[in-house]
Parts: structure tokens; C-alpha cells; sequence
């Protein structure tokens, strides 16, 4: 049995952790990069589909291709950040499965019915972005995750050569300005949201 993290594991995961609109001028490495998806790629997702397609966007030109896509008011989040990660999904996710999960003929359930890799994949995915964010965390970065753009666009412009990707949702990674924090939104207590049967 695991022991409960310490405080400030906690703190730096949930308690203190916020949602950044602005960054400092702080690099992210290629490193950072890979240290969060080597944790990404170890948390659950159902039959090990791992159907989230990760585009890191790092270079200017490809922040501006990106923010291209997004509301007025998410281009600064997308173009001022060290990184800003596509979080896409992959809806031929079950070619894959024969090696991503050999314990089956897990590709069988899926073939033939594009309505449920739909929402398996959308489902699955949002599961590794949500990761994503806390492994940002995790390693010391902050994150900006969002939505605010134009899905479509960007599918057409980033994903033409793979039909079958489409996004979910973007998340700018690097080291927050405290200066572009709003005051925290409420957060319920237990039992406004929440029953025990």
C-alpha cells in the first residue's frame, strides 16, 4: 500500500496549483518534454488504448500557426508560452492495440464501429490531458489548458495528413506569471456535488 504524498506534493499538485494566463521567459527543454510524457504514458487509460496524440508546439512559428486558430483572447496564452501542447485524439486508436494490449483481440471490439472508437477516443484522451497536466506539474511547470479555438481549423491545418486525429484541447506549459493569476474560483465542499450510497 502507497503512502499518502506529503503536503507539499499535494500543494503543488492540487492545493497551490493554478491555471496561468501569462509566462515568464523561462525555457522548457526538449527533457522537460519528454519527462512529462514519460509519465503521461503510464497512467490508466481503458485496454491501454492511449489514444491522445501529443503536438508540441514550441517554436515560434509553430505557436503562431496555432494561435492562429484560437480566440483574441488565447493568442497571448498560446504565443507568449514556452510550449503549447495540441492534445488530440486518435480514432483509429485501435490499429494500435494489438501491441498496446496483447492480453486480447482488443482491436476487434473497436473495428467496425467508428461511434464507439469516437467516444472512447474522446473519452481515453481527455483522460491523458488531464495527466498531462498534473505530470507538468509534477516535473515543476505550470500549465494553461484550454479551449477557445476553432477545433475544425485546426484539424484541417495541423492533422491533414492524418484524417483520423482531431483535437480535444490545448495546454500552454511553462512557468507562470504569478502577475496574470485571477483570484481562485469558488470550490465546493463535499457535499454539494458529491453522495456516498
Amino acid at each position: 500500500m502507497s503512502d499518502t504524498l506529503p503536503p507539499t506534493a499535494l500543494d503543488q499538485l492540487f492545493h497551490e496549483a493554478r491555471t496561468y494566463n501569462a509566462w515568464l521567459d523561462k525555457d522548457v527543454s526538449d527533457e522537460q518534454v519528454r519527462q512529462i510524457w514519460d509519465l503521461v504514458k503510464m497512467a490508466p487509460t481503458s485496454a491501454n488504448q492511449l489514444p491522445a496524440r501529443l503536438i508540441w508546439c514550441k517554436s515560434a512559428q509553430a505557436k503562431e500557426r496555432l494561435a492562429a486558430h484560437a480566440s483574441e483572447a488565447n493568442r497571448p496564452k498560446i504565443t507568449g508560452a514556452p510550449v503549447c501542447v495540441i492534445v488530440a485524439m486518435d480514432t483509429d486508436f485501435h490499429e494500435q492495440l494489438p501491441w498496446l494490449f496483447p492480453h486480447a483481440d482488443a482491436k476487434s471490439w473497436f473495428a467496425g464501429n467508428a461511434d464507439l472508437r469516437e467516444v472512447s477516443a474522446f473519452r481515453n484522451s481527455t483522460l491523458q490531458g488531464a495527466y498531462l497536466i498534473m505530470a507538468a506539474r509534477a516535473v515543476g511547470l505550470d500549465c494553461g489548458p484550454m479551449s477557445g479555438f476553432d477545433n475544425a481549423a485546426l484539424d484541417k491545418d495541423f492533422f491533414a495528413d492524418e484524417p483520423k486525429w482531431k483535437s480535444n484541447f490545448i495546454c500552454s506549459i511553462g512557468y507562470g506569471d504569478p502577475e496574470s493569476l485571477f483570484a481562485r474560483s469558488p470550490r465546493p465542499d463535499f457535499d454539494a456535488f458529491n453522495r456516498i450510497l
